[in-house]
């Protein structure tokens, strides 16, 4: 019994050990990336940023204290919203706010009240909801009125868009690795961006189409899985919305969703629905010893052990190529055939 205890405490030892060694290894890769990219990349972003290493480098996950510099940049500011103007926005909110608690009712604007009303309820509601274990953003959190403030600001400014379930969790992400404004300027033009657009405006019939590419990639990559969800009529809107929406933050653990965030930075929209092939490629064993309620349970919380390297692993192991076709070909081949579709129907001939 004493050999055999020791014995346990070797091999306990010498897993510590391991872990320790991998962690200093960890640690001092990323120092070394903090300095490459703070001396070398990013005061000659525009004329690095495209370069194979720079690139390979990237992958790898950014050293936390530039990941906020670089997602600025890389989602950059085609809406030309400066600190001043979300300062305008924001005052905006304030006033609706404080109106609201004065009267029991909105004020009048160009905005129908009702849905103003919701989408200000909703963003009390959701922002005790993200990121709960972290206590942070809760009320009373160091963090809560300035994900109220982001969020308010943005309703101000898109009364078209309004508040939308999933955006807290990306504007806390943003929040977490960015200042109050430049948190609200990365967040408004990531959610102009034509993917982000097409969900949180609920178009319909653009994400059927993107959920339609994300099939044809599918059944390329993982035919065997892909025969098995189909076997239960499990379509990827069951649980890519939910994916979509967070850009992963509510389904991944906080740091494998933000080195997500990292390369969706770089590489744009493809990489989301790639990054969805890899989850499901990484837990492709288990998923094909689910049924439909199981994997749609299993896919809206993903384990909270999910190992990076492993998933990243899965996602550069996933080819976004379809007889030839890249993931921009794919999706605009089936934007094209609906175009076709409308343009050839009765009730477009006949006007």
């Amino acid at each position: 019994m004493v050999a055999e205890a020791r014995k346990r405490e070797l091999k306990e030892a010498q897993k510590k050990k391991k872990q320790m060694k991998e962690r200093f290894k960890q640690e001092e890769s990323i120092a070394n990336a903090m300095v490459v990219w703070n001396n070398e990349i990013l005061p000659n972003w525009e004329s690095m940023r495209g370069l194979r290493r720079v690139k390979d480098l990237w992958w790898q996950g950014l050293p936390p204290n530039v990941r906020g510099k670089v997602w600025s940049l890389a989602i950059g500011n085609e809406l030309n919203i400066t600190s001043d103007l979300y300062e305008i926005f924001l005052s905006r909110a304030k006033e609706r706010w404080k109106s609201f608690r004065e009267t029991g009712s909105e004020m009048e604007s160009d905005v129908d009240s009702a849905d103003r009303e919701s989408s200000l309820d909703l963003i009390k509601l959701d922002i005790s909801r993200t990121f709960p274990s972290l206590f942070i953003f809760q009320k009373g959190g160091p963090y809560h009125d300035l994900l109220h403030s982001v969020l308010g600001a943005y309703t101000c400014y898109r009364p078209d868009v309004g508040y939308v379930q999933g955006m807290s969790f990306i504007a806390a992400v943003l929040i977490l690795n960015l200042e109050e404004a430049d948190a609200f300027i990365a967040f408004a033009n990531l959610l102009n961006k034509p993917c982000q657009m097409a969900f949180f405006r609920v178009d319909h019939e653009l994400m059927l189409k993107y959920f339609a590419a994300f099939e044809v990639f599918f059944e390329e990559n993982l035919p065997r899985l892909f025969n098995h969800f189909n076997g239960y009529n499990l379509t990827p809107d069951l649980y890519l919305i939910d994916w979509i929406f967070t850009l992963y933050t509510k389904s991944l653990p906080l740091d494998v969703a933000c080195r997500v965030w990292d390369v969706f930075c770089r590489d744009g929209e493809e990489f989301l629905f790639r990054t969805g092939l890899g989850i499901l490629r990484l837990y492709e064993e288990v998923l094909l010893q689910m049924d439909f309620i199981h994997i749609a349970q299993f896919l809206t919380r993903l384990p909270e052990d999910t190992p990076p390297e492993r998933l990243f692993s899965c996602i550069a192991n996933t080819q976004m190529i379809s007889c030839n076709r890249k993931w921009t070909q794919v999706f605009n081949a089936l934007i094209k055939d609906k175009e076709m579709e409308k343009s050839s129907s009765p009730s477009v001939r006949n006007s």
